[in-house]
Parts: C-alpha cells; sequence; structure tokens
C-alpha cells in the first residue's frame, strides 16, 4: 500500500520504540511496526511529552476517586498533571479526527485503557481498576473509535476484533466522504451482513430492521444511529458458535454448484472448526477456494470473507 492508502492509526509513542517513557526506555510493539505497519499509517503521541514532562522525568500515578482521579507525581502529589493531559488530551483529540483506531500503552495513568491502578489514601489501589487520563479523554472525545491496548492485542481475538473494527471504521469514513444515502448504507449494511452475524445474530436482526424504512429517514441521522450501533456490535466478540453459524449460510449458497463430496468435505471441515480442531483459516480458505471456481455476485462483496489484508494471518490463530 501507498502511504496515501493507508488507514491512520493513533499509537502511544513508546510503543513504535521511541524513548519517551520517564526513564528514557520504551515498550517497542513488533505487532505494530513489523505487521500493522503496512496497512496502518501510526500517528504517535506521547502525552507527558506533549505537556514538556521530558526525559528523564518523575514518573507519575493516579490518586483519588477512580472515575474522576488525579495525576500526580509519585512520592510527590504537589506536582499535579491532571489538568494538563486532559487539555492536551482534548487538542489532540480535535486534531486528529480522521483516525481509524488507537493502540494505548497499557497500564499507563495517561494512556492505559483498562485495568489502570488508581491509589488510596492508604497507599493501594483501589479494588476498581481506572482509565488514564489521556486515554479516557480521548475516547470521550471519540467514544465509537476502535481502541486497544498493547497488552491485550497478544491475545489473538482481541487482535482480531480490533483490527476487524478499525478497518470497518475506515470503510465507514470513506463512505461518509462520498456523502451519505439511504442505498448507500443498506448498501454498507449488506456488505457487512454476515461480520455482524458473527458477532452478533441478535444486533444483525437489529440493524436491519433499523434499515427496513431507511428511505423515510434523513441519510445523516440514519447514518449516525446506524454506525454506533454497528460498532457496538462488532465489539462483542465472535465465538466458534456464531462463526459455524455464518460457515453453514455461506455453505448454502454452494449446494447447487459443488459436487456431494466437495459437500461432505467443506461440512467435515465446519465441523472440525466448531470442535476447535482447526483454526478458522482452514474452513475460510476452503470456502473462498469453491467461491473463486463457483462466483456469486453477493457473497464476492461481502466484508467477512476479507474483513482486513489475508496476509495479516489473523484467522490462523482464533
Amino acid at each position: 500500500m501507498t502511504e496515501d492508502m493507508k488507514i491512520k492509526v493513533g499509537i502511544s509513542s513508546c510503543l513504535l520504540g521511541e524513548s519517551v517513557r520517564y526513564d528514557g526506555s520504551h515498550k517497542h510493539l513488533r505487532l505494530a511496526t513489523e505487521s500493522l505497519s503496512r496497512y496502518f499509517d501510526f500517528v504517535p503521541e506521547c502525552p507527558e511529552m506533549g505537556i514538556g514532562m521530558g526525559v528523564p522525568r518523575k514518573p507519575i500515578r493516579l490518586v483519588g476517586d477512580v472515575d474522576k482521579p488525579r495525576a500526580v507525581a509519585v512520592h510527590d502529589e504537589s506536582l499535579e498533571y491532571t489538568d494538563a493531559l486532559t487539555a492536551f488530551a482534548q487538542q489532540k483529540a480535535d486534531e486528529h479526527d480522521d483516525l481509524s483506531g488507537y493502540i494505548f500503552m497499557k497500564n499507563s495513568p495517561s494512556c492505559g485503557v483498562f485495568r489502570v491502578k488508581v491509589y488510596q489514601e492508604n497507599g493501594y489501589p483501589a479494588q476498581t481498576p481506572g482509565r488514564g487520563l489521556y486515554a479516557r479523554a480521548f475516547i470521550d472525545a471519540h467514544p465509537l473509535l476502535p481502541v486497544e491496548e498493547s497488552g491485550r492485542l497478544c491475545d489473538p481475538m482481541l487482535r482480531e476484533n480490533f483490527i476487524t473494527r478499525v478497518f470497518a471504521y475506515a470503510n465507514w469514513q470513506a463512505l461518509r466522504r462520498e456523502g451519505l444515502t439511504a442505498n448507500r448504507i443498506i448498501d454498507f449494511h449488506s456488505r457487512y451482513k454476515y461480520c455482524l452475524m458473527a458477532h452478533s445474530p441478535d444486533k444483525y436482526g437489529e440493524l436491519g430492521r433499523m434499515l427496513a424504512d431507511a428511505g423515510n429517514h434523513d441519510p445523516e441521522e440514519l447514518g449516525e444511529r446506524y454506525f454506533a450501533a454497528l460498532m457496538e456490535t462488532l465489539r462483542s466478540l465472535a465465538s466458534r458458535k456464531t462463526h459455524t453459524n455464518v460457515l453453514m449460510h455461506l455453505q448454502g449458497y454452494l449446494k447447487k454448484k459443488i459436487s456431494s463430496h466437495e459437500k461432505a468435505e467443506l461440512k467435515g471441515i465446519i465441523e472440525q472448526y466448531r470442535t476447535a480442531q482447526v483454526p478458522l483459516i482452514v474452513p475460510m480458505t476452503l470456502l473462498k477456494h469453491h467461491f473463486n471456481n463457483h462466483p456469486d455476485p453477493y457473497i464476492n462483496r461481502q466484508a467477512y470473507l476479507q474483513p482486513y489484508p489475508d496476509d495479516l494471518s489473523l484467522r490462523n490463530a482464533i
């Protein structure tokens, strides 16, 4: 991909190998630089550097109310950075309104999204974890934006889910640039039918009903409601059960096109996937083989067959 074709994704600077942590170290995420960088144009930010803290610097931590914590220097709460980090996040949220995703540094009092420690007066972290101040303000400004943490991306299912959402978000942004119409929204939904079914059959049905009388609604208002529901649905992790359901639906399009031996083989491979004997890539590869030999215009348009580039190999481990 050329640079202007890549998807813009925010990332904590230290994850790109930049030595911006309080002690001059980094947290290089090789997944980002060696794999995702082929398709993502990363936009790095380090909030602490952004507010002028420099390197090296005193480390900070969150204290007080979990829902509204303060960021202070470790061992010196007179040095507070709460307002500065929040303001910097709001500034960057305004600047980066064209991102399609964000990868944050785990556990960080500025960038952590999940399980960030918030220390109490007794010196121990609260039982309920918090969220880094920069991440909190950025996510509040872009609540539908796909976000994930560096550590959680080691989980194959969370990694695949995040990247599926990033590409869906980017595809919707492209549609918005073309201009929303009822027909374009319906066409988008049609392309994402089986993706949505894999994440939540019930939510897929709700989205279909939402668009049943699309022509009677303002496209901007309808698009806003639809996209919010779409991203909520894609946040749900697809399971072997729901993937199997989709694979069987796709198999149905081939029943009059392939031989009885091929049907039995495909059915057996899908069953092996359902029972966790093989990863998702195995039945998907066989299905694609059959659809290449017996093209179906409707199926060929389905994002489920290729929600992201194949060479990311994300379905090899789920």
